[in-house]
C-alpha cells in the first residue's frame, strides 16, 4: 500500500465484495465482545487517507477497533485458506482475525479492514482467537516502518487493549490490531480452492482476484496466465526490496504470501544488523529455511505452489498448462535478479549498467560479511563518506574495493551531487533495529509507557531524512553472546 494521496474524511464507506464468492471461502462470524477496551495507539494519517470521519469520538474508535460496535455497512467474516507451513501442507484460515469489510476511498481505492485478535472463528483449531499486546504493537511498528521505507505492505490503523489477561508462556495483556490491506487474498487462498473446492470455485476466486487487483489482464487471450505473470512480477519486486534493506520475514509460508504483492503477517520478522546471508531470527526456523539468502528461492517455491493451483485455468491440456506455469516461474528468477541489481546499484549511486556491476556489489557484500559490518550503517557511511572508526574501512580489501567503486562512478555521466542524492534516497539512515523495538515493546507491555514507542515511530516515519535527530537510532545493538531471536506472536 504505497498510494499516499489523502481523501476527504467522510466516515465508513464499506462494501463486502468478498461475500460474492462461494460460501466455502468464508464464514460469517462476529467479534467477541470485550469489557474494558482502551485505545493505546491510533494512526491518524492512515485514518485520514481512508476517509474516516474525524468527528468520531475516542470512545467510538475504541468500540470500533475491538468489534464491540460494528459499522452498519460491515458484514464480519473469517476467511478460509490453506498453506504450506515450513513445507508441510495443511488446512488453515483466519483463526483470530475477522474482516469487517472493504473501505472505499474517494480516490476509488479499496482496502480491507480487519481486526486481528478479535476472538474465535471456525478456523481457530483449538486456539482462543486472541492476541497479546506485544506482538500487535510489533506489527504496528514494523508495518508502518516498511511503508515509510517504500516497501509494499499491509498497514496498521490502531491497537486497542482489551482489558483481558491472555495466557501464553505467562499472563499477558490482550490486544486487537486493526489491519488495513489491499486485500487478504493469499497463495494459500488459491491452495484452499484447489484442494477443497471445484474448478468452478477456483475460477470464481481467480475472476474475483483479477477484477480486484489486475483488471488489465482481461485484455489478454488468457487472463489467468496474465494473473500468474502479474503475481510473479510483484513478488519479484517485493523480495528485491526486502533484500535491499536487510529485512527478514521469518515465516514465508504460502499462507503468508499476499497475491497483490504486499508484505503480510509480521510474526518473527526482523532486520539484519551485521551482514550475514545465513541470518535467521525465528526461534522455530531451526533449519534456516527462511534465512535472508534463501528468501528469493523460497519466494519462487511459493509461486510454484500458486501456479499449480491455476493449472486447470491455464490450458485445457495439462502438459501445456505445466509448460506455461514453468515459464512464468522461471521469469521470477530473471525479474528478481534485475530488480535486485538495480536496487543495489542505486545504493551505490550507480545510474547506468556495466557487466561488472554484479561483481562489484558481491565483492562489497563479501567484505562486509568477513568483517561483520553493519548492513545499514555501511551503506550509510558510503553515502556520506564517513569511512572511519569501523574495522572494515581500515582493511586492505575495502581499500581496493573502494577504489574500484570510485572508478566506476567516474565512468558514468552524472555529477557528484546526483550520485549522493541517489544514495540518500536509496539507503535508509534508520531501520526498526531489533534492540530498539524490544525496548519500546518492553516499556509498553511491562510499564504501560508508550513514549518510547512514540519516539521510535516518529523516527521510523522518515527513514531517508538523514536527520541529526536520527543519530541515536542508527546505533547497532551492544555485543551479545546470545543471538537475537524472534517468536511467532499470538
Amino acid at each position: 500500500m504505497t498510494d499516499k494521496k489523502s481523501t476527504t474524511n467522510r466516515g465508513w464507506n464499506l462494501e463486502n465484495s468478498y461475500v460474492k464468492l462461494p460460501n466455502l471461502f468464508y464464514t460469517k462470524v462476529k467479534p467477541t465482545i470485550v469489557r474494558a477496551p482502551k485505545l493505546v495507539i491510533f494512526n491518524a494519517k492512515l485514518a485520514h487517507f481512508l476517509g474516516l470521519d474525524k468527528k468520531f469520538t475516542k470512545e467510538d474508535y475504541v468500540d470500533l477497533f475491538v468489534g464491540n460496535k460494528i459499522p452498519k455497512e460491515a458484514l464480519p467474516l473469517a476467511q478460509a485458506y490453506a498453506g504450506h507451513q515450513f513445507g508441510h501442507f495443511t488446512m488453515l484460515g483466519d483463526g483470530r482475525a475477522i474482516l469487517l469489510g472493504e473501505q472505499l476511498t474517494l480516490a476509488g481505492k479499496r482496502y480491507d479492514i480487519q481486526l486481528k485478535g478479535a476472538g474465535k472463528t471456525p478456523y481457530s483449531r483449538g486456539g482462543d482467537g486472541r492476541a497479546t499486546l506485544g506482538p500487535m504493537l510489533r506489527e504496528y511498528i514494523i508495518s508502518e516502518a516498511m511503508y515509510a521505507l517504500g516497501i509494499e505492505t499491509t498497514r496498521s490503523l490502531a491497537v486497542v487493549t482489551t482489558g483481558e489477561t491472555i495466557i501464553r508462556e505467562k499472563p499477558l495483556p490482550g490486544a486487537i490490531l486493526t489491519r488495513v490491506a489491499a486485500s487478504h487474498l493469499r497463495v494459500g487462498t488459491f491452495q484452499y480452492a484447489a484442494n477443497w473446492g471445484n474448478n468452478s470455485d477456483l475460477r470464481a476466486l481467480a475472476d474475483y482476484t483479477i477484477a480486484r487487483h489486475f483488471p488489465d489482464v482481461t485484455q489478454g487471450s488468457n487472463p489467468y496466465i496474465g494473473l500468474l505473470e502479474e503475481v510473479v512480477k510483484r513478488q519479484a519486486l517485493l523480495i528485491a526490496k526486502w533484500q535491499g534493506v536487510g529485512f527478514i520475514h521469518g515465516v514465508m509460508n504460502t499462507d503468508n504470501v499476499s497475491i497483490c504483492g504486499e508484505t503480510i503477517d509480521y510474526g518473527p520478522c526482523a532486520f539484519m544488523d551485521e551482514y550475514d546471508p545465513d541470518t535467521v531470527f525465528s526461534s522455530i526456523d531451526r533449519q534456516g529455511r527462511y534465512a535472508y539468502e534463501n528468501q528469493p528461492t523460497i519466494a519462487a517455491w511459493n509461486l510454484a505452489r500458486f501456479a499449480e493451483t491455476l493449472l486447470p485455468l491455464l490450458h485445457d491440456d495439462k502438459e501445456q498448462a505445466i509448460k506455461i506455469a514453468e515459464d512464468a516461474i522461471s521469469d521470477f528468477t530473471k525479474l528478481y535478479h534485475c530488480n535486485r541489481i538495480n536496487k543495489m546499484r542505486a545504493k551505490l549511486g550507480i545510474f547506468n549498467q556495466e557487466p561488472d556491476d554484479e561483481s562489484l556489489i558481491e565483492s562489497l557484500l563479501s567484505i562486509m560479511h568477513s568483517y561483520g559490518a553493519d548492513y545499514t550503517n555501511t551503506f550509510r557511511a558510503l553515502t556520506f563518506d564517513r569511512l572511519e572508526g569501523v574495522e572494515i574501512f581500515d582493511s586492505k580489501e575495502f581499500a581496493s574495493w573502494h577504489q574500484l567503486w570510485l572508478n566506476r562512478l567516474q565512468r558514468q555521466n552524472t555529477s557528484h551531487s546526483e550520485v549522493k542524492q541517489l544514495m540518500k534516497d536509496s539507503n535508509p539512515g534508520v531501520i526498526p533495529r531489533n534492540h530498539q523495538v524490544e525496548e519500546a515493546l518492553e516499556a509498553a507491555v511491562e510499564q504501560e509507557d508508550y513514549s518510547v514507542m512514540d519516539r521510535l515511530l516518529k523516527v521510523l516515519a522518515t527513514p531517508y531524512a538523514h536527520s541529526s535527530q536520527h543519530e541515536e537510532y542508527t546505533k547497532p545493538p551492544p555485543p551479545s553472546k546470545m543471538p537475537y531471536r524472534t517468536f511467532c506472536g499470538t
